[in-house]
């Protein structure tokens, strides 16, 4: 899951919105929404539909931990199809990816949607942990689960603050981001989230591998996942003919969220496969069990036959 959208263009941004002449129309020619929630002047069709394309591929990021948050609270046994690996990596990117952000001094909303898939990764890993204790035999398990719904609830409440605080305190993260050094470290933040985010899948592949078996995880998670890390490479790709600039350098800002969300598109095509294998796997031992009570009578019939 790759979130900053355009990790330059904060500055660029303010420089553009800033008139010196008072009273002067400013970005006349740009599309007022776009100015409104994220301060950008998107003045052509390439610009509008990277914007756009790049919503998408938020919403896709948004909505992707649902499905298997559902999946895992219908079977209960969400410890025994999900590696534990997965959603820490998922949390560790996401939060490695939340300093990129800050530092690098992303719009308020790009923040404010990375706060929300930490509370996803933290729901899925706060899940995990509650039906790994329930469905374990020990009794000293009891407190422990009050301890998961304790920690769940305290994330809940700081990560609700947690961007009224950051936005609350972003004058000072623009001064202090005018440095390169701190540019620099946003900017290794993201290749370290891109390396938890492509991390995160190796466990589960492995896991499925193990068990010949995908049941219990919801493929809605990594289709959606699919759709929101192939949106974003394409709301990159689609403002290159727009770009004034050079574009090699415009790709090599980017090139920390391109591989995390490329990566990890080919490693779903991995778990995709395994759920086609696995499920035509499950599906002729389920025929097979299924033809058996109706063999077995017919042989008892032909031994009988065959007595008289």
């Amino acid at each position: 899951m790759a979130h900053a959208r355009f990790p330059e263009r904060t500055a660029d941004v303010a420089a553009n919105l800033t008139s010196p002449v008072l009273g002067r129309p400013i970005c006349s020619n740009g599309t007022p929404w776009i100015l409104y929630l994220f301060e950008e002047c998107v003045e052509n069709v390439w610009e509008y539909w990277s914007v756009v394309i790049g919503l998408i591929s938020m919403l896709c990021f948004l909505l992707s931990t649902l499905p298997q948050v559902y999946e895992a609270y219908r079977n209960g046994k969400v410890e025994e199809a999900m590696s534990f690996g997965f959603p820490l990596f998922l949390f560790s990117g996401d939060l490695s990816s939340l300093i990129g952000c800050v530092l690098t001094s992303q719009l308020p909303i790009q923040i404010v949607a990375v706060v929300f898939y930490i509370f996803t990764d933290l729901l899925l890993i706060s899940q995990f942990l509650y039906y790994k204790i329930k469905n374990s035999s020990s009794r000293k398990h009891t407190m422990l689960r009050w301890l998961c719904f304790l920690w769940c609830a305290t994330s809940t409440v700081a990560l609700l603050i947690l961007p009224k605080f950051i936005t609350d305190n972003n004058t000072s993260v623009n001064t202090q981001s005018a440095s390169n050094s701190v540019e620099i470290s946003g900017y290794a933040c993201g290749y370290l989230a891109s390396i938890f985010y492509l991390s995160s899948r190796l466990p589960q592949i492995y896991k499925n591998f193990k068990r010949q078996s995908t049941e219990g995880t919801s493929y809605m998670l990594f289709a959606l996942a699919m759709m929101g890390n192939g949106t974003y490479g394409l709301s990159v790709m689609v403002v290159l003919p727009a770009l004034t600039g050079s574009k090699q350098t415009f790709i090599l800002k980017h090139l920390a969220w391109l591989i995390g969300s490329l990566g990890v598109l080919l490693l779903d095509l991995i778990v995709t496969t395994q759920f086609i294998i696995y499920r035509k796997n499950r599906f002729s031992k389920t025929m097979k069990m299924m033809n058996v009570p109706e063999v077995e009578p017919l042989l008892f019939e032909e031994e009988e036959l065959s007595t008289l």
